[in-house]
């Protein structure tokens, strides 16, 4: 089933953000696609915030191809990762990409498209899409 969830504002990211963590929850491996400047890494920053991570410290990890959160209060981590960087699916190897998969983590991931045939079948794939008034519109299929 197709599922949507419209931000109209940046106002509305703490309200997207929750939404998106309720009609997601039970999954762990998250998958963001969308073009160059679409708004992935503000909304996982959204999303981050929304589970206890101190916004200050969300950031793309474009250098460091991932980071780790940790959520104040149950001391669980989120890994971020932003895999632009990655032209060879061994640099993702290389960094332990499965011992994070493995972890039973949330998983957030930019630029899944970069690494291929890495990504477990149970990945949800999100789409991020810019419309002409620069809203945004969040699908997936669950």
């Amino acid at each position: 089933m197709k599922k949507k969830i419209e931000i109209n504002s940046v106002q509305e990211l703490g309200r997207a953000a929750q939404e998106f963590i309720e009609q997601t929850s039970g999954h762990n491996l998250i998958a963001f696609k969308a073009p160059m400047g679409a708004g992935k890494t503000t909304f996982i920053k959204a999303v981050c915030e929304a589970l206890g991570v101190d916004g200050a410290e969300v950031a793309s990890p474009t250098f460091s191809i991932v980071n780790e959160y940790v959520c104040k209060g149950t001391d669980e981590s989120i890994y971020h990762f932003d895999f632009y960087r990655i032209t060879k699916d061994e640099e993702a190897l290389d960094i332990g990409l499965y011992d994070y998969l493995d972890s039973g983590c949330l998983c957030l991931m930019e630029w899944p498209e970069n690494i291929g045939t890495l990504l477990p079948d149970d990945t949800l794939y999100v789409s991020i899409s810019v419309q002409d008034d620069l809203s945004r519109i969040i699908t997936w299929d669950d």
